[in-house]
């Protein structure tokens, strides 16, 4: 079997990881590109054997990065989830956990120069049109992985990267309520369909009988729990403007809580057909606007919130996730102006992986990529 060489970057951002790709590295039709990163993962099989993803959701991730032509960016950034068990590729949603280690891996790939002290990259996510900024550490001009930071689900310490988010409401439908809704009634339950940084259909754990506390693998586990929940989903999707959503990763469901740990409030957050083992950077976002806005799911459920900016706190499987977020309330109105949070990333591997000529949709020994 002839197989050909691409150049990647092996990074754990966030709570995820995966490889980063250089977007003239990879075949521009999005058909064959998506036959490549099934085989790199190694898609359509439970352990993903015949390929380096890890097994589960958050670590059969791809970034896709090249200079931006936008002018408010310096990176674009192209999000990928490749599925475990079956051989799919969702080019819809984005991720923020994959997104913290964009920075450090466009200056490894040389995409940006790095600064002495401290380097800034503006980032443009692909998938829904959001600027971010990246701070990344860069002493004498090189990214560093060491420091102090600790993350919730991730061992040890590590430098801090701090994501700046901007224009995240609407992210997909252009809507911070796509239905017109604060809460609604779908199958009997009531539902908050909200779009800020990732589309989400949030509810109250109590309403799909489960208390918010329970563990990811008990959580799993529980078949009756999805069958309850993925019709739902897809309702919403539909309710939301994103059409017929059993292939799709989005709209992400998040079941919320009372708080037990001194959060604001609790959240189980599933993508959408596993929970995930933290939360989410993007859906901690739109979680935090469903706390701030009166008359959602959340309403008796979070505690007040400072005023802005305010730090956010939601309890997750392993921890809790903070994020700052700067908003108002005008006539009752949510204002959502831009979400922070800081987080770490690692580069694990560099090197070239390898792909069937067959994914590339050429006859074996043909030279470069389709």
């Amino acid at each position: 079997m002839s197989q050909t060489a691409i150049p990647y970057w092996f990074l754990r951002g966030g709570t995820s990881r995966g490889p980063y790709f250089r977007r003239r590295d990879l075949p521009d039709d999005r058909d064959t590109l998506a036959k490549v990163l099934v085989s790199v993962i190694g898609a359509g099989n439970p352990l993903n054997i015949d390929g380096i993803g890890g097994g589960n959701a958050v670590t059969t991730k791809v970034a896709i990065l090249s200079r931006s032509t936008d002018a408010e960016a310096d990176v674009d950034y192209f999000f990928a989830q490749v599925a475990v068990e079956e051989a799919l590729v969702d080019f819809g949603p984005t991720c923020g956990n994959i997104l913290v280690g964009v920075g450090p891996a466009a200056i490894e790939m040389g995409l940006v120069e790095a600064r002495d002290g401290k380097t800034p990259v503006r980032i443009r996510a692909v998938n829904t049109g959001a600027l971010i900024e990246a701070i990344v550490e860069t002493p004498e001009r090189r990214v560093t992985y060491e420091g102090n930071i600790a993350v919730d689900g991730v061992p040890g310490r590590a430098a801090p990267i701090t994501l700046n988010f901007l224009g995240v409401v609407g992210s997909k439908t252009g809507a911070m309520l796509p239905t017109g809704n604060l809460k609604e009634t779908i199958n009997g339950i009531d539902v908050t369909c909200m779009d800020v940084a990732m589309p989400m259909v949030i509810a109250r754990a109590e309403d799909f009988g489960v208390t918010g506390g329970e563990s990811q693998v008990e959580l799993d586990g529980n078949g009756p729990l999805f069958e309850k929940m993925e019709p739902l989903r897809r309702e919403a999707g539909r309710r939301m403007g994103l059409g017929e959503v059993s292939k799709s990763v989005t709209p992400k469901i998040g079941l919320i809580s009372k708080p037990v740990a001194g959060g604001h409030f609790r959240a189980r957050y599933f993508m959408p057909w596993a929970c995930h083992p933290t939360l989410a950077i993007t859906g901690s976002q739109c979680l935090a606007a469903c706390a701030l806005c009166p008359g959602t799911v959340a309403e008796g459920i979070a505690e007040p919130i400072a005023r802005s900016p305010a730090v956010v706190r939601i309890e997750n499987p392993v921890g809790m996730t903070e994020v700052t977020v700067d908003y108002r309330c005008v006539g009752g109105a949510l204002d959502f102006r831009s979400a922070g949070v800081i987080r770490t990333a690692r580069l694990i591997a560099r090197g070239e992986v390898f792909v069937p000529d067959a994914a590339l949709a050429r006859e074996p020994g043909s030279g470069g990529l389709a």
